[in-house]
């Protein structure tokens, strides 16, 4: 038997995989990497030599009012390891900075205050103006155009009133976007429900580039890109974590050239070849990312990528925050004729009628019509899981036991620990 851990809510769980039947286990190679510095020194690095831009503590000098905008409390950003240094690196030059921190929030719920202390530490939460984006706050947003795609380009209105806008965040493989960090920190983070919309359209879902460790050609990107052009987004700090949500790697600078240096050294490290298989294993990488199920379509298609036709995913996930949206959850639950009727409804909804959520349930759709779904959890109401077309199963040897009873007693596995982690080619 072959023993492997997967992350699992703050912890791991451990599966037994007999050996002769296991087809490979794929990780990132970021889980195994050393990086030369510690993370406080990789940061400070990254802003001290930042990648074709100015130091940012030029790029402050005689301006007034400065957004930082920051990850909310579903990713695992190490926030309060990056702030210091990046409060510490504008005050050297411009001490009297009028300084707010916006909170990227994009589609998802506001973040509590427990789940802020734990991101930026009480100290600076206590001493820093923080606040949280609501995509659907019309009196917070302000029109600045029209996205490549035709669609309406809503934007914080403390980005367009801000003298200078910087962002922090990180970088990991993104299952429609190619790549996290960079321009995703304006769009979907700051701009509206509406705009979100649109950027995330069947249409564009469907594209065959909208797909992890692309950036070439996708449509998601390229509407991303512009509005954080449009944003005028002067200056990036992300950060590459391993397994522990450790930082690895530093990139700092100008929101396109820094980013794609740090999309160049996560595509090394996160590249693998498939390992097709009756059953696979895996996960949302644990906390924050498991959380809810709406946040799985990122796990799921890393095991629809290697998995058989017709075979099994396994995905383990505490999904203590139940289904993450009454939207998302409604397609399920309404629908009586499952993942077939889902994908025929969504694919005739057009560019500028999108739905809510919708592009979370097209992906599952897509991942349900070809394959059974099993989600492991203890933390999350069965019921609602199966009323959302998936299979249940409190413990992992209980999801293995009742996938061989489907796939055969001598189907094959591929387990990949981490599936937010990894591209698989």
């Amino acid at each position: 038997m072959t023993n492997i851990q997967i992350p699992y809510s703050t912890n791991h769980i451990t599966v037994a995989i007999p050996e002769e039947r296991l087809n490979g286990i794929l990780e990132s190679r970021a889980h195994h990497y050393t990086p030369e510095a510690s993370e406080e020194e990789l940061v400070q690095r990254a802003l001290a030599n930042p990648i074709a831009s100015p130091r940012l503590s030029e790029l402050v000098q005689g301006h007034k009012k400065i957004v930082i905008i920051t990850s909310d409390h579903t990713r695992p950003v190490p926030t309060k390891i990056i702030s210091p240094l990046l409060l510490k690196e504008i005050r050297r030059t411009n001490p009297q900075a009028d300084i707010t921190f916006l909170v990227a929030t994009g589609f998802h719920r506001a973040s509590t205050e427990r789940e802020l202390i734990a991101k930026f530490g009480e100290e600076l939460l206590q001493t820093e103006k923080i606040v949280m984006h609501d995509c659907w706050d019309a009196d917070s947003l302000v029109s600045i155009g029209k996205l490549p795609s035709g669609g309406e380009l809503h934007i914080n209105k403390l980005i367009m009133e801000a003298d200078l806008v910087i962002a922090e965040g990180f970088i990991e493989p993104h299952l429609f976007a190619g790549f996290s960090g960079g321009r995703k920190s304006i769009l979907p983070g700051v701009v509206s429900g509406e705009t979100i919309q649109v950027n995330h359209c069947a249409e564009f879902i469907a594209h065959e580039k909208a797909r992890a460790g692309i950036l070439d050609g996708n449509p998601i990107h390229i509407d991303m890109l512009y509005a954080a052009q449009e944003a005028k987004l002067a200056f990036i700090i992300n950060v590459v974590i391993d397994a522990d949500k450790k930082i690895i790697g530093a990139f700092a600078g100008d929101m396109e050239q820094a980013h794609l240096a740090g999309c160049k050294f996560v595509g090394e490290l996160a590249s693998v070849e498939p390992k097709p298989a009756d059953i696979v294993i895996t996960s949302n990488g644990g906390y924050p990312l498991d959380q809810n199920i709406y946040q799985l379509v990122k796990g799921l298609s890393s095991g629809e990528a290697t998995c058989k036709r017709g075979g099994i995913i396994i995905i383990c996930a505490a999904c203590n925050d139940g289904h993450g949206g009454e939207a998302f959850y409604r397609w399920y639950k309404e629908a009586t004729g499952g993942a077939k009727e889902i994908m025929d409804k969504i694919m005739r909804i057009d560019r500028n009628s999108t739905i809510p959520d919708q592009w979370a349930a097209q992906i599952i759709a897509r991942i349900q019509l070809k394959h059974t779904v099993f989600i492991v959890t203890d933390q999350c109401d069965h019921q609602l899981i199966k009323d959302m077309g998936f299979q249940a199963a409190s413990t992992i040897q209980e999801a293995v036991e009742a996938a061989q009873k489907i796939a055969g007693a001598d189907a094959s596995f591929t387990v990949i620990p981490d599936g937010v982690a990894v591209i698989i080619k």
